[in-house]
């Protein structure tokens, strides 16, 4: 068997890391109460700092209304020594343009961005009618690595 070289881990410049979550429409959102963290696969779309993504009303919504700090992660995985992966440290808000006009803009911008994906989102013809809460999670932080196998 043939001996493989030592891997090289980095971290990812920003540019590149802003590059994947813009690529990417799939990631996984951690959030914690009390003593247990949560993680739950959510689609989404980033767009200027801000990850955009709905989710069905239940108990993850109220845990998080109530501790609205979150991290969210994405991965592109090609073998065990060749991936990249960002994480983004943020606040959630939740969007249901109930409130002034600012709040009904934001969640029409947010209602349009998201459709630029899934034209069918919050209409009639929506596949998933049950996930109709909508938020978004500002990028507070934005940290990605790889690794790549030895060459």
């Amino acid at each position: 068997m043939a001996k493989i070289g030592r891997p090289v881990f980095y971290e990812l410049p920003r540019a590149e890391a802003l590059q994947l979550l813009a690529n990417h429409h799939v990631g996984r959102l951690a959030f914690t109460f009390r003593d247990r963290v949560d993680i739950e696969p959510i689609s989404y779309l980033f767009h200027d700092g801000w990850v955009y993504a709905r989710t069905s009303p239940g108990t993850k919504l109220q845990v998080v209304r109530h501790n609205p700090w979150v991290a969210f992660e994405i991965d592109e995985i090609e073998s065990r020594y060749d991936w990249r992966s960002v994480v983004v440290h943020g606040t959630i808000y939740f969007l249901d343009g109930s409130g002034g006009d600012g709040e009904r803009e934001t969640f029409q911008a947010a209602l349009d961005l998201m459709r630029s994906v899934d034209a069918e989102l919050l209409t009639p013809d929506d596949p998933t009618p049950h996930r109709s809460s909508l938020f978004r999670i500002h990028a507070d932080q934005i940290i990605g690595r790889a690794a790549r196998s030895a060459e």
